[in-house]
């Protein structure tokens, strides 16, 4: 049972752990974070053993077992296949998912995990048609690899440019991904060389193909620009900020400051806070103070201080002035 297979195999998962550690937690994005732990979720507590998760044409194709598509690319054959499909989505994850935004990442990562299989599916069904050898449709492949391959064909077209080095050997990224499917299969031929190819296409349907625009209309809500008409988190060296909104949505420096299917673009902050209506469910101390900073600001009550922290002060105007301000502005 998968459930037992790596009782004792625990380096993969200490390098793994290390990495991570050495990264840090909150400088990795939610959305790889989260692939990261689902995988080793399933390494360690697997949905079923190995033979009843990988993906051939005999079980997907012939026997309709199409959970397989789902299942193939989250389990793992051992904890160092494991720790090196985790260690190459850390690094790709957090260019990408910076790229990108962790929604449409996400999204990304969902479509490559089931696209990546059925093109797998449909080299082995066109190399046992040209070959009429029916080994090809009995191959099994298992591991995130596959999708691996296709991110990295994604982050070389979002990054372009760049030198990669492979085994010491400088190669342009562009070709990168064609150097590494043919030396890890001659390094490892147990490696699935038809599964990293999927990917590899999978990626460039996206890039150069027709992937993305349909992702997009799928989507239906995805900007111009490859990212989802919600606000994008930004991303910082302690971790994700928040969205990149100023002010709520329907008030009125939220509207001034956002271009709709712009969200998150940079803003421009107001010379003065947004006036509130004071008779919309303020309490009398809310509407007190509303109203004292928004007549300071319409009777120029801010003046520079002298000192050296350059704060502000303003005068300190009596309650009842403060009312026939307000009541002064409504009249006009």
């Amino acid at each position: 049972m998968m459930r037992n297979r790596h009782r004792g195999s625990n380096l993969g998962l200490l390098l793994l752990a290390s990495q991570v550690f050495q990264l840090g937690i909150d400088n990795i994005p939610p959305v790889t974070l989260a692939t990261l732990g689902l995988n080793v979720y399933l390494f360690l507590f697997p949905f079923k053993p190995l033979l009843q998760t990988c993906l051939s044409v005999r079980e997907a194709y012939w026997h309709r077992d199409w959970s397989r598509l789902l299942l193939s690319p989250f389990h793992h054959a051992d904890d160092m296949h494991l720790y090196f499909n985790m260690a190459s989505l850390l690094w790709k994850g957090i260019k990408l998912e910076r790229k990108l935004g962790g929604p449409w990442f996400a999204y990304l990562l969902s479509v490559f995990s089931a696209l990546t299989g059925l093109v797998y599916l449909l080299l082995e069904m066109g190399l046992t048609h040209m070959t009429e050898d029916s080994s090809y449709s009995l191959q099994c492949a298992v591991g995130f690899s596959g999708v691996l391959f296709g991110l990295k064909v994604v982050n070389n077209h979002y990054h372009p440019g760049g030198t990669t080095y492979i085994m010491g050997l400088p190669v342009a990224s562009r070709y990168a991904c064609w150097v590494e499917l043919v030396l890890i299969h001659i390094m490892n031929p147990g490696t699935s060389f038809v599964g990293h190819l999927a990917g590899i296409l999978v990626g460039l349907l996206y890039t150069t193909g027709p992937l993305k625009s349909l992702m997009k209309t799928c989507a239906g809500f995805v900007s111009s620009n490859g990212q989802y008409g919600w606000p994008r988190t930004y991303y910082n060296s302690s971790g994700y900020s928040g969205y990149g909104r100023g002010y709520p949505p329907n008030s009125q420096y939220g509207q001034q400051s956002f271009n709709p299917g712009h969200y998150g673009a940079p803003y421009s902050q107001p010379s003065a806070p947004p006036q509130h209506p004071y008779t919309a469910g303020l309490s009398e101390d809310e509407q007190y103070e509303a109203a004292v900073t928004a007549s300071l600001y319409d009777r120029g009550g801010f003046t520079q201080a002298s000192s050296s922290h350059g704060t502000y002060v303003h005068s300190n105007p009596t309650l009842e002035e403060i009312r026939l301000r307000r009541l002064q502005r409504f009249n006009r």
